[in-house]
C-alpha cells in the first residue's frame, strides 16, 4: 500500500494534474480542455493547447460540421468512456463519433492553427468563434 501510495504521489507531482486512487489503480479526473491566455484573451484549449472554437450553425448538443466541415475543424473527440461532469457534456456526431461540448455547444480544433496559441481560426465565415471559459 506504501508503494501505491508513493507511486501516486509521484504520478501527482510529475503531471501536475488531478489524479485520485481508485482500488490501488490511478485515474485522471482532469476536464477535456483547459483555459489559456492567447493574442484574443483566454480561449479554451486541448491537451495539446491548441485553441478550441465553436460553429454558429451547431445546435445546442448537437454538430452541424460534418465531411470536409470536420476535416478542416476537427472535432474534440471523446472517448467511449467519458461522461458528462459540470458544464462539460458529451454529443453523438452524424458518424457516430463523441465529441466535447461545453456549455451546449460543441468544440473544434482548426487546421491552419500550426502551434499552441494560434487563433487563426476565429471569425472564419462569420461562423466560427475562439470557445471562452
Amino acid at each position: 500500500m506504501t508503494r501505491t501510495l508513493l507511486t501516486a504521489a509521484l504520478a501527482l507531482a510529475v503531471t501536475g494534474g488531478a489524479m485520485t486512487l481508485a482500488g490501488g489503480a490511478l485515474a485522471q479526473s482532469a476536464e477535456p480542455a483547459r483555459s489559456a491566455e492567447t493574442s484574443k484573451g483566454k480561449a479554451l484549449v486541448d491537451a495539446k493547447g491548441m485553441t478550441l472554437y465553436t460553429f454558429d450553425r451547431d445546435a445546442a448538443g448537437k454538430s452541424n460540421c460534418n465531411g470536409a466541415c470536420a476535416t478542416n475543424w476537427p472535432p474534440l473527440k471523446a472517448g467511449a468512456d467519458a461522461t458528462t461532469t459540470g458544464a462539460w457534456t458529451v454529443v453523438t456526431r452524424d458518424d457516430g463519433g463523441r465529441q466535447w461540448a461545453y456549455k451546449g455547444k460543441p468544440l473544434y480544433t482548426w487546421v491552419k492553427d500550426s502551434k499552441p496559441g494560434d487563433v487563426t481560426g476565429d471569425g472564419v465565415n462569420g461562423a466560427w468563434h475562439i470557445a471562452a471559459p
